[in-house]
């Protein structure tokens, strides 16, 4: 079942991605009820992938791949359900291949063994990976800013930048994303000094002083956008940079140690 929910996603999901990608390209006309269509059949078919992978006899499977794939398969629902009301489709140019790539990964590594985790811990690491979600959709989103900002600056309207919408409802859906990831990652952060024993212990202090580090630089840039007025630019800059910290402290640590340490 979960070689052929997973292959399953991985087809529809590149389908779906070979579709806008032609479209950006000037190919072929938008089909934005094929594309969520295929990209909803993917995202089901990853559903049951993940909960497989997850749910093992001896609890939660939140290894490095199976973490992976979970994020992405969140990012994938959050982005469709988004896409309803904002005209956001060129996100899934970067979402489906990552939902692609992160699904295929679970099936060609090796299952690792679950563990079983209170429920304050489930509701932090919930959190966490809702956080990660939000502001891994934010990620994209500012690289897509980017491309736009220096496209209209030397004056091209053509392919990727005809698709997108205008400047001004790109910056604002960026800080909508940046609010609501601040907000998990605060109450991701808060739950775990509640329901973790210590969050500064050895094999987590690396994890949550740059989750701190990545929280600061956030706060600050929404501090910034409220008093100054910070535009896209800035925000793009940031947002890159806070995600980076961010990424190092869950992905990192979970690479070291279940890559190179093998614990």
């Amino acid at each position: 079942m979960l070689l052929f929910s997973t292959l399953l996603a991985v087809l529809l999901y590149g389908a779906a991605s070979l579709l806008q990608y032609q479209v950006v390209l000037g190919k072929r006309t938008a089909q934005p009820a094929l594309l969520k269509w295929l990209a909803l059949g993917g995202f089901v078919a990853h559903t049951l992938s993940v909960y497989t992978v997850l749910h093992q006899p001896q609890g939660l499977n939140l290894s490095l791949f199976s973490a992976g794939s979970l994020i992405a398969w969140l990012v994938t629902g959050l982005v469709l359900l988004s896409s309803l009301r904002q005209a956001i489709d060129n996100l899934f140019l970067g979402v489906l291949p990552m939902a692609l790539i992160t699904a295929l990964l679970t099936i060609v590594t090796d299952l690792q063994p679950g563990k079983p985790y209170a429920g304050g811990l489930i509701a932090h690491i919930l959190l966490s990976i809702l956080a990660y979600s939000v502001f891994t959709i934010a990620v994209i989103q500012a690289i897509l800013l980017s491309r736009q900002e220096a496209a209209l600056k030397h004056h091209h309207t053509r392919g990727l930048i005809a698709s997108l919408p205008p400047l001004q409802t790109m910056e604002r859906f960026l800080f909508e994303l940046l609010w609501a990831g601040l907000i998990l990652l605060t109450a991701s952060l808060v739950t775990g000094f509640l329901f973790e024993d210590n969050l500064f212990a050895q094999h987590l202090v690396h994890k949550t002083v740059l989750s701190i580090m990545a929280w600061g630089l956030y706060a600050t840039l929404l501090f910034g956008r409220l008093s100054f007025g910070w535009r896209s630019h800035t925000a793009i800059r940031w947002t890159l940079g806070s995600f980076a910290l961010l990424a190092l402290g869950y992905f990192g640590s979970k690479f070291v140690t279940e890559l190179i340490l093998h614990s």
